[in-house]
């Protein structure tokens, strides 16, 4: 018995969630961009009107990860809309997106 618990307690992760990040960041873009060895998704608050805005949280993935996060959003979503209904994707007109100076040769 106490080897069972042990083996159990050998396969968790402790994973602790500060006030600070519990509270969140609003996001309602995401740029992503990726090299050979890594996703990077930076998240973004637009807010009508405003023609500036900077990133509020990047997050850098591996290829894999970047494919684990893709199915577990696919899931996630397909369980949502089962018990909502379907979510409305509603065309935006393109956003000009300015990332500061561009370099000159």
């Amino acid at each position: 018995m106490a080897d069972e618990k042990e083996k159990q307690k050998q396969g968790q992760i402790n994973i602790e969630l500060d006030e600070a990040v519990a509270e969140g960041i609003y996001s309602n873009l995401a740029i992503i961009n990726h090299s050979i060895s890594e996703f990077v998704v930076d998240f973004v608050s637009i807010m009508p009107g405003v023609p500036k805005s900077k990133v509020k949280s990047r997050i850098i993935l591996t290829p894999q990860h970047a494919k684990r996060l893709l199915k577990a959003l696919n899931d996630n979503v397909a369980r949502f809309e089962s018990t909502h209904g379907e979510i409305k994707d509603y065309e935006q007109p393109p956003m000009p997106l300015n990332f500061g100076p561009t370099g000159q040769a």
